[in-house]
């Protein structure tokens, strides 16, 4: 894998910490990600997004969806205890886990649902009118006053 200094990016632009930072964190990821629980991140509208995630076995009780700093985290624990049960094969995993998301500016959580061993957390990017774009009216220069002269025509 290669590494990339971002030393120039940081001396060289104000303001964009946060990209330089998210920058550093990706590439310097250990190689092992967790896989639990598995999860999709579609499209689902020109500024609307959907992540779902598969929480088979877990209670809404056992379930938070949070968002702090520009981070959605999903984390959950089992409330109930096992230990009175005699698995003979145990495949269904109902261990904690914890999910980060790393959401980009104006980015709004709309929702979240619960379906079917399914969470669903719907999102909106929101763009403030100020940086939208617009189109900007080209103004013509005044119209000068032409008088033409009117001459008579012989009949």
């Amino acid at each position: 894998m290669r590494n990339f200094d971002l030393t120039p990016l940081y001396r060289a632009t104000v303001g964009f910490d946060r990209v330089a930072d998210m920058m550093d964190r990706v590439m310097t990821a250990d190689v092992t990600q967790p896989t639990y629980p598995p999860y999709n991140i579609e499209k689902v509208g020109e500024n609307a997004y959907r992540i779902s995630i598969a929480v088979a076995g877990f209670a809404v009780d056992d379930l938070s969806v949070d968002l702090r700093d520009g981070t959605l985290i999903v984390a959950a624990t089992k409330a109930t205890d096992d230990s009175e049960r005699h698995y003979l094969h145990r495949g269904i995993a109902t261990r904690a886990f914890e999910r980060r998301f790393a959401l980009a500016d104006h980015m709004r959580v709309t929702g979240a649902a619960h379906v079917d061993g399914m969470l669903h957390i719907d999102l909106a990017r929101e763009l403030p009118e100020a940086l939208k774009p617009r189109r900007i009216e080209i103004s013509a220069p005044a119209a000068r006053e032409q008088t033409v002269e009117a001459k008579a025509v012989d009949s």
